[in-house]
């Protein structure tokens, strides 16, 4: 069995966005060379996330109106974690839109189905993060 293990770092502008990283993924497995098996995607940060869906901006937007209806950000003193941080949202955001994705391996790529992609969602940005991208299989 082969195995390849690949930090992605990620360092966004703004405070929240979703970044396409299907293509890193991708890529990770072709440097695996591994042809059939299975790929780990995970934020390795409490405040991000990786998940699955479409590319399309008004999705992406309906997921920030709704993140925010569920935790908005303000005001800081909502929440009991926000004492010497202001972060609360982030985490509750993270747990609900996911830690990690496992996506199958089909002759050396993902194996998805129409519109699928791999997202990292970052809700506590502006400053540097890691992705682990672990790829296992024959």
């Amino acid at each position: 069995m082969k195995h390849f293990r690949k930090e992605l770092w990620f360092n966004t502008k703004h405070r929240r966005e979703f970044i396409n990283i299907t293509r890193q993924v991708q890529q990770c497995i072709t440097d695996s060379k591994v042809a059939h098996g299975f790929v780990l995607v995970n934020a390795m940060h409490i405040t991000a996330s990786v998940f699955i869906n479409d590319d399309e901006s008004g999705l992406h937007a309906d997921f920030e109106r709704f993140l925010e209806k569920l935790a908005p950000e303000k005001p800081y003193d909502q929440y009991d974690h926000n004492g010497y941080e202001d972060n609360a949202d982030a985490h509750i955001k993270r747990t609900i839109m996911g830690r990690e994705v496992v996506c199958a391996i089909t002759d050396g790529q993902l194996d998805f189905g129409p519109w699928e992609q791999i997202f990292y969602g970052e809700f506590d940005g502006k400053r540097k993060k890691r992705v682990l991208v672990k790829v296992i299989g024959e």
